[in-house]
């Protein structure tokens, strides 16, 4: 399916998998709508690749409608945003072990609830959740089950939404905008244990997960679906 006149909708494009997604599909000929949280990066992804672009919060649903009513329609969308924070159950308060899924499910959710009335019959969106999902990494419940979750609000939403497709794109350990904000020492640790854990034994590029979501827009015979762009972590 070509790119050319259709309408891309990204949240979360400012930066990271989301920009790049962003990025190749502008170059595909897309007109691209970058949504997210901090105005000045949005400014400035939106003018390297000729999109527009609008603040929005995933986690307040009148500002996802002020979003989605700024946009004509929607033949693609894609939600990377999110912000949360991870770790054992003994060790985060309720507050943080419940922020993957304000923001990371919940967000998801609202943000495809906004969008629904202007989907394309011909369309697609792509959730993102992570590998851990199916291979936890670590003492981390509340932010696996999250992953596990949305994975399964893909194949409902799938059904519901018939015939727009819908899909979840769930890497493993990505080097990029993410790591890049975390201490150097916690990076490589992080990225030796991946290199280990996985059959390919590296870690993952920007690109290589925007290619898994570029080939969902386009797979037409594809919805509930989840690609696992993670190096064969989730199967180790």
């Amino acid at each position: 399916m070509s790119l050319t006149e259709r309408t891309v909708v990204i949240i979360g494009g400012g930066s990271g998998i989301g920009f790049e997604v962003a990025r190749r599909a502008a170059d595909a000929g897309a007109h691209v709508f970058l949504g997210g949280r901090t105005e000045s990066t949005l400014a400035a992804a939106a003018e390297k690749i000729g999109a527009q672009w609008h603040v929005v919060d995933n986690t307040d649903q009148d500002s996802l409608a002020e979003f989605f009513g700024a946009v004509p329609r929607v033949d693609h969308l894609f939600t990377p945003g999110a912000s949360y924070r991870t770790g054992p159950m003994r060790e985060l308060s309720d507050e943080d072990a419940a922020s993957p899924f304000v923001t990371k499910f919940w967000g998801q959710y609202h943000a495809v609830k906004h969008a629904a009335p202007k989907l394309s019959p011909d369309g697609s969106v792509v959730l993102m959740s992570g590998a851990a999902s199916v291979r936890p990494p670590g003492p981390a419940p509340a932010y696996i089950a999250c992953n596990a979750a949305i994975e399964g609000l893909g194949r409902g939403l799938a059904v519901e939404l018939a015939p727009v497709r819908v899909n979840v794109v769930a890497p493993g350990t990505i080097d990029g905008n993410l790591w890049s904000q975390r201490p150097a020492e916690v990076r490589e640790a992080s990225f030796a244990q991946y290199r280990s854990d996985t059959v390919l034994h590296r870690v993952g590029l920007e690109s290589e997960v925007a290619d898994a979501v570029l080939y969902l827009f386009g797979a037409t015979f594809t919805t509930g679906s989840t690609l696992y762009p993670d190096g064969g972590y989730s199967f180790r």
